[in-house]
């Protein structure tokens, strides 16, 4: 039923995203051409290659995809997951799959498991990590790497505004790693990634894409997104464009380029002059995490996006009693 409910909710991010500055006009960057590709709800650039996974409903695999042609040049079968909905860079010819979806909100726990991925056919035992949120079970679809630790984070997928969760630096195996709460990210996030310096991350969801300074989770930008029939994953590339794909069979991925972050306030426009963040400068290993940030946003589209979404789910669920 809750499916139900949430597939209602799939308009709230298109008028939401409608307040927001569009992008520039994008790209056909390459064509899934694999017939098995049905549901590419996460990304992820692995070298000269493009890895996807299928949403729940597959076997666990990973395909590598040459973006020179669309062709899968490789799979990789890592085993069953309950809903497998995100992949993330995992260093050199490896990515994360997140089996972290949970539209019921029932999981006791979420997991990660670290595959390789690249040209050929392989099965593989990968280790399992299990993630525990502080305050109880959460939908998510959104798995990111920072580029300069290798820490793991994951965005929530909540229909009036998730949260980013930052897993332990280093992974125990052998009991549940509990995640700790950085801040907001926009409604209904789907897929996310850091940018190569570490230093800001793009989340997005079926309209729209913000972006956030790291780690104060402070909103820096957002914009909308082209069309596309699900919009789901999100990588970065080489050369610092966006990749999006969508689900379908040959579905296509599109390329756009990252706009620009509104200028930051001059120091005439405040009393004092403010000093400039340390953060920059330190070790990210020596920068404390916050428990949690309030993020500055305009807040008129994300109160509209969740009115509409609260008088859907009010309307589905009477509609739905009634039957």
């Amino acid at each position: 039923m809750l499916e139900k409910v949430l597939l209602g909710l799939v308009a709230v991010p298109y008028l939401v995203g409608a307040a927001a500055a569009p992008t520039d006009r994008a790209q056909v960057a390459f064509t899934f051409q694999d017939n098995e590709i049905v549901e590419s709800s996460g990304i992820a650039v692995v070298g000269d290659l493009v890895a996807t996974t299928n949403d729940s409903g597959d076997t666990g695999r990973v395909f590598a995809v040459d973006p020179a042609t669309g062709e899968t040049v490789g799979t990789t079968g890592w085993g069953a997951a309950t809903d497998a909905e995100a992949l993330a860079p995992a260093g050199d010819r490896e990515v994360w799959v997140g089996d972290i979806g949970d539209n019921t909100e029932s999981r006791d726990s979420v997991q990660v498991t670290r595959v390789p991925v690249g040209r050929g056919s392989r099965d593989v035992d990968g280790q399992v990590y299990d993630l525990v949120y502080p305050d109880g079970p959460h939908d998510a679809e959104t798995l990111m790497t920072d580029p300069t630790t290798g820490r793991l984070y994951v965005a929530t997928k909540g229909v009036l505004g998730g949260a980013l969760y930052a897993a332990p630096e280093t992974l125990d195996p052998d009991r549940p790693n509990l995640l700790e709460p950085m801040g907001d990210v926009l409604p209904i996030a789907t897929d996310g990634t850091f940018l190569p310096d570490g230093q800001r991350l793009v989340i997005r969801n079926y309209g729209m894409a913000a972006v956030y300074d790291f780690p104060s989770m402070e909103q820096v930008e957002q914009f909308r997104l082209p069309d596309q029939e699900q919009g789901e994953g999100l990588a970065v590339d080489s050369d610092g464009s966006l990749l999006l794909s969508s689900e379908g069979v040959h579905s296509d991925v599109l390329r756009v380029a990252l706009p620009t972050p509104n200028p930051a306030p001059t120091a005439a426009s405040s009393a004092e002059p403010t000093p400039s963040p340390t953060v920059r400068t330190e070790s990210r290993e020596d920068v404390e995490l916050p428990g949690s940030t309030q993020t500055q946003r305009s807040a008129w589209p994300w109160l509209l996006g969740g009115l509409i979404g609260l008088g859907t789910v009010v309307v589905l669920t009477r509609s739905m009693r009634r039957r």
